[in-house]
């Protein structure tokens, strides 16, 4: 079997579609969650290695790479779907959201592709083709945003990380991020909220996990495409 490919976040939402993705290719997994909703038991039973990960202070963020290198030795990629969607309307301690959501979106897939190399080098060596890493960023990278400026900057981050790494680990490690704007709704969101957010895109829909599935399975299977940001946004930048 091919080496797992770790997804972090991957409790709910984005992160789960993609691990049932891979679980029905036969491709082992390892997900990284902080709380147990009840589809981290589901995955155990179908063999994947969840792995509990808080990457809210920096000794979370060690003793993960520490467990997960316990795990396993190779990796055939990194996805970074970890995410907090904070804003200051609803964080009134500035400081600290700005700390955690740098240290959530950035410091920890800087820390994670830094100190786990080897395993994707290993994968890579073994293959004979390059390993990968996603990070997951956002539409708003390109746009900023003034409702959540911390968030906002934190992706940006993220996003320039996607190149220095890729420079970084070139050929043997391609690098990318996808920028998605609308996937998913939350099952909170009011009528007029979807409303609202459905005019911002030219397509107009609610395009749901498989458009995030078809990017990622694009960025894995080239030789080619690295350093690059694959933006999932229904033509949200021409409106």
């Amino acid at each position: 079997m091919t080496p797992p490919i770790l997804i972090t976040g991957a409790a709910q939402r984005i992160g789960l579609a993609l691990a049932k993705h891979f679980i029905a290719q036969g491709q082992a997994v390892i997900i990284t969650y902080r709380t147990r909703h009840e589809a981290v038991d589901s995955l155990e039973q179908q063999g994947v290695t969840c792995l509990y990960a808080d990457f809210s202070t920096d000794e979370g963020i060690n003793t993960f790479i520490t467990l997960l290198k316990s795990h396993t030795d190779s990796l055939r990629a990194v996805i970074h779907n970890a995410s907090s969607w904070d804003c200051e309307a609803n964080n009134p301690h500035f400081e600290q959201l700005f700390d955690n959501m740098m240290r959530i979106h950035a410091k920890t897939p800087y820390l994670v592709n830094l100190h786990c190399a080897d395993l994707l080098l290993n994968y890579q060596a073994s293959h004979a083709k390059p390993a990968d890493i996603i990070h997951l960023t956002d539409y708003v990278v390109e746009t900023g945003s003034p409702k959540h400026l911390a968030y906002a900057a934190s992706k940006a981050a993220l996003d320039n990380l996607t190149k220095s790494f890729s420079a970084k680990y070139a050929p043997n490690i391609k690098v990318n991020s996808v920028a998605p704007s609308l996937i998913i709704f939350n099952q909170h969101d009011d009528e007029q909220y979807r409303a609202k957010t459905l005019k911002k895109s030219l397509m107009g829909i609610e395009p749901g996990c498989q458009e995030i599935i078809n990017s990622i399975d694009l960025l894995l299977n080239s030789h080619y495409i690295t350093g690059r940001a694959l933006p999932v946004d229904g033509g949200r930048h021409l409106k």
